[in-house]
């Protein structure tokens, strides 16, 4: 289990702390997925409807959007893959635990890459991403990365105990 990066831990610069971050609410999540029963994992317990599954697949989609397609202004042939017609979160047959948290690890990978490569102060590449707007800078990329996570891996805390998976702080 990777620690929670404390706030007194002295760090080399504001990129580390984003990649610890990062890192701790991705395997967590991670950890989370991995220890749900089976037929826990592609069902919902929420009236929302989304899974667990769901939400490994979104939060990956989520990095990729926001740094491969958003900020480095990359050719990603479906951005938006992680959603269905419907607009909500959809997992394809075939994709399974397994796919999708391989999918993940190498997604955080690539932020890990992208994080060391560039200045947190460097603005985003213009492109769809931005909607019209001015591209964001890595830092608040990285801002907007952090807490995406940290709420999502809180909604499938409440969802892990329900389903008797494990529980967070």
């Amino acid at each position: 289990m990777t620690r929670f990066p404390e706030a007194t831990e002295p760090a080399a610069d504001r990129a580390e702390v984003f990649l610890r971050y990062l890192d701790f609410f991705r395997s967590t999540l991670l950890e989370r997925i991995a220890s749900l029963p089976a037929e826990a994992v592609g069902r919902s317990v929420l009236p929302s409807g989304w899974t667990p599954l769901g939400l490994l697949k979104h939060l990956r989609y989520v990095e990729l959007r926001w740094l491969v397609w958003g900020f480095e202004g990359g050719d990603v042939a479906e951005p938006w893959g992680d959603r269905g017609d419907d607009g909500a979160w959809h997992v394809a047959p075939g994709e399974s635990r397994e796919t999708l948290s391989d999918d993940l690890r190498h997604q955080g990978e690539t932020t890990r890459a992208i994080i060391l490569r560039n200045d947190l102060n460097t603005s985003g590449v213009p492109g769809p991403r931005w909607d019209g707007a001015e591209p964001a800078s890595l830092e608040r990329v990285l801002f907007h990365l952090v807490q995406e996570y940290a709420r999502h891996v809180g909604h499938l805390d409440i969802v892990a105990e329900l389903e008797g998976g494990a529980r967070g702080e």
